[in-house]
């Protein structure tokens, strides 16, 4: 058996929501045989899928692996640490990353983990029948789509575990990951909850300041979320940003405080 790659511990496959117990120890199994460990399931159908007979004997001898996957109530909690977020999908999504085949991919993971030592990445699979939804997949800096046959592009969630991991073997090297590289900073790239946190404060800003309308947003969170997840936001960017919202959040309640008592004189 393969021994264990170097860096993972900070790789992190997330299946959403699976339907079959057996399709998870599958999982498992494929994760050992390349080297890999960590395991993370969102919502499945099976909660107790860790003992599930189908599950067990799909895992074969990865049961160690299968019993310490970890369990989430939902995708945000279980991205909430990773650095790099990876949707894989059989077909692009609207507002989504662009594309990319499993080996780039696989790439952009090693020098992402070479980075900094506080990098981690989460590979994302959906469900069995409709894969990942939309809005899952905007919470990805990177899209993956496995290149097929165009009138038959149906894959096993099992099987595309297996084709990621063994890209992620192939560019793995035994390399020690660096503090700082390439001019990013020693705290690295906002965790995904970092990110959350900051979406979350811009478009508080942004009904605060009357820029957006709750009950007409259209697609302006979307955008946003599109447009952080294409430049990589580092710890301090996210510091600074949210700092910026503060205050502008504070000017803005603070001219309508003005306004009520200039009112209230009248």
């Amino acid at each position: 058996m393969a021994p264990t790659l170097p860096d993972a511990e900070r790789i992190t496959f997330v299946l959403d929501r699976p339907s079959h117990p057996g399709n998870i120890g599958a999982a498992a199994r494929a994760l050992k045989v390349m080297g890999l460990e960590r395991l993370a399931v969102v919502r499945p159908r099976e909660p107790g899928f860790a003992t599930h007979p189908e599950a067990r004997a799909f895992a074969s001898g990865a049961l160690d692996l299968l019993e310490r996957a970890q369990r989430f109530d939902s995708l945000e909690q279980a991205l909430a640490d990773a650095t790099l977020v990876i949707a894989v999908s059989a077909g692009t999504r609207e507002l989504a990353p662009p594309a990319s085949d499993p080996e780039p991919i696989a790439e952009q993971v090693r020098d992402e983990l070479e980075a900094s030592a506080h990098h981690r990445v989460a590979l994302v699979f959906g469900t069995e029948r409709t894969g990942l939804s939309i809005e899952d997949a905007r919470r990805a800096q990177l899209l993956c789509t496995i290149p097929g046959n165009p009138e038959y592009a149906s894959l096993n969630l099992a099987q595309a575990v297996m084709l990621l991991a063994y890209c992620l073997r192939r560019v793995q090297a035994p390399r020690v990951a660096q503090p700082v590289s390439d001019g990013v900073s020693l705290r690295g790239y906002a965790t995904q909850q970092q990110i959350e946190g900051l979406l979350e404060h811009l478009e508080r800003m942004a009904v605060v300041t009357g820029f957006l309308d709750p009950a007409a947003p259209k697609r302006l969170m979307p955008r946003l979320r599109r447009l952080l997840a294409r430049t990589r936001v580092e710890v301090e960017e996210v510091d600074i940003l949210r700092g910026m919202c503060r205050a502008a959040i504070e000017a803005a309640q603070g001219g309508a405080a003005k306004r009520d008592r200039e009112e209230d004189a009248e």
